[in-house]
């Protein structure tokens, strides 16, 4: 569905992306992982054309959009959240989910007035499908509340309601579990589990909430330094010294010096107490 192809994303003489690939194959949640510079949202902000690459080349469904833009790669089905939620706070939820579908009649003042009907029959079209997206979020209850007042937990489920509002193939999730409580958060996961079992979504999310990763997503690919580093399940990404080491700076000799340090010390501290004695 998605092949980055050596992708750098440069500012400056800083690469915050240097040379990135990979490949997203439809049906799959892939989980992005890596520590705080990795390069994780910036690689997003490519993907979803809010930045365009220095170098290398974007594929989606066999084709090339490297140069296209957010709007225009929305309209293909690429959609993505933010970590930090966008919503319209003064609009109510039904109408955060009513104005996203693209090319409504509605929007254009001549139709207003000259094809009245046809305004109105797809407005109340797009408002059951808002309906009933809020029926599957289970957030009925506050369609009519300003977006604004919503809890954080609440407000992920809205971002991830107005995707279900395009056509959406591909939607990228920063960082969905960031601000949410437990509770919100279990029925997250499950809203994103049957999106992408019974509707057919795919999916790639940056996450640092690992419990997250490992029920959600396969594959998991961890970046370091704008770079790919591994690839793999959880459990095997989870394990690679290498992702130790880029997470914590943990290198084998940094842990065998500190083990040697601790046994070092406890024997200073027997020493220490046998004088006491």
């Amino acid at each position: 569905m998605l092949e980055l192809d050596n992708i750098v994303k440069a500012f400056g003489g800083f690469h915050a992306v240097d040379g990135c690939s990979l490949k997203v194959n439809k049906g799959e949640i892939l989980g992005l992982v890596g520590p705080n510079g990795a390069g994780k949202t910036t690689l997003f902000n490519v993907i979803a054309g809010a930045l365009q690459p220095t170098s290398g080349k974007i594929t989606f469904l066999g084709e090339d959009v490297t140069p296209l833009s957010t709007d225009a790669l929305f309209h293909k089905g690429l959609v993505r959240t933010f970590q930090i939620p966008h919503e319209f706070h003064r609009l109510t939820v039904l109408e955060n989910l009513m104005m996203v579908p693209p090319a409504q009649p509605g929007e254009n003042l001549f139709a207003n007035w000259l094809n009245w009907g046809a305004v109105r029959r797809r407005e109340e079209e797009v408002r059951q499908l808002a309906m009933d997206t809020l029926a599957f979020l289970e957030l009925t209850h506050v369609a009519d509340e300003r977006a604004g007042n919503l809890s954080g937990g609440q407000k992920k489920l809205l971002e991830l309601g107005r995707t279900m509002m395009t056509n959406a193939k591909l939607v990228l999730l920063d960082e969905p579990a960031a601000g949410v409580n437990r509770t919100l958060l279990r029925k997250l996961e499950e809203k994103i589990q049957i999106l992408n079992r019974e509707r057919g979504y795919t999916f790639i999310l940056i996450e640092h909430d690992m419990e997250m990763i490992e029920k959600l997503c396969h594959p998991v690919v961890c970046m370091a330094e704008g770079r790919v580093l591994i690839e793999g399940d959880f459990h095997m990404v989870r394990s690679d010294p290498r992702v130790l080491e880029a997470y914590l700076g943990e290198t084998a000799a940094a842990r065998e010096a500190a083990s040697h340090d601790t046994v070092v010390e406890e024997v200073r501290g027997e020493e220490l107490r046998k004088e006491d004695i």
